[in-house]
């Protein structure tokens, strides 16, 4: 079930407020397209500014339109363990098919207490979880030992790996043994990733390309790694740019030059520098997005 590209999908705004019918069109776009899932509160989705009213109508909305189609992998991480556990049963009793929580951030947990914190909420809610490791978010790092730990649980299932180390990824696949599904948390690691074991990407530019990488990680499942270097060169100008500032602010602008979203988010974010936003108008352009 979670295994392919799975699209961090963007929440739109419009006048301060959720635009909660486009988020409805670009979940529909993204599922005719043939993404292979759905990642609703996470950082792309600016989770950290959503209120919980709002948090829960984004994920309501995602499972609402998605039908079943595809599976739904709610954000519903935070640094206090309570927390999560709310986030995450009101998540269950929505119908998502999964969570995806990060791992505490500010805190910054001993390898014992991220372990505990995951088990905490594993054994309180009877839902799929992944981790979601990004030490440049978090402050810190979830070591491959400590997923050998996680993978005994029964309802901690996988990680969203982006910590940015092959090497890393090649430990925790080593150390699992099979027992854990690892999806990339870097689009622009997605084929390397794959080519040592993950098993797809939980993708930013799959908001904009969601046909390309949902082509790209099934070439890489399907071992035809020839169709996914290309699909990876043909996108990389893209990926790179995609980051060049916070994300998601970046992918944001992308979708309001497609025209699927207002440019709006929520501060401390702020739009595109003008030059910056050149330089994605043009990457956008040379794949005929815009």
């Amino acid at each position: 079930m979670f295994h392919g590209a799975l699209t961090a999908i963007i929440t739109p705004f419009r006048d301060g407020a959720v635009d909660e019918a486009a988020l409805r069109e670009l979940i529909e776009w993204q599922i005719q397209s043939g993404i292979d899932g759905l990642v609703p509160c996470g950082s792309t989705g600016e989770s950290a500014t959503l209120s919980h009213a709002e948090h829960e109508r984004v994920i309501k909305i995602t499972i609402e339109q998605a039908r079943k189609r595809v599976p739904v992998v709610a954000g519903t991480g935070s640094n206090s363990t309570a927390e999560a556990i709310r986030l995450t049963a009101s998540a269950r009793e929505m119908g998502a098919d999964g969570a995806l929580l990060i791992s505490p951030y500010y805190n910054k947990p001993t390898q014992d207490g991220i372990y505990k914190h995951y088990k905490t909420i594993a054994t309180s809610v009877d839902l799929p979880i992944f981790a979601y490791n990004i030490p440049g978010r978090t402050g810190s790092n979830i070591a491959p030992e400590t997923f050998a730990r996680l993978a005994e649980l029964k309802n901690v299932i996988g990680v969203k790996e982006a910590s940015g180390s092959t090497e890393q990824t090649s430990d925790i696949l080593r150390l699992t043994n099979g027992k854990f599904t690892v999806l990339s948390g870097d689009d622009a690691l997605t084929v390397p990733l794959m080519a040592i074991g993950a098993k797809g990407v939980i993708a930013t530019i799959g908001n904009a390309m969601p046909r390309e990488m949902h082509e790209l990680a099934a070439a890489g499942l399907a071992g035809d790694f020839e169709r996914a270097r290309q699909l990876h060169y043909k996108m990389l100008p893209l990926m790179r740019t995609l980051f060049i500032e916070t994300n998601p602010i970046c992918i944001k602008q992308a979708l309001a030059f497609m025209g699927k979203c207002c440019n709006e988010l929520r501060l401390p974010l702020v739009p595109m520098t003008p030059p910056a936003a050149e330089k994605l108008k043009a990457a956008m352009k040379d794949l005929r997005l815009i």
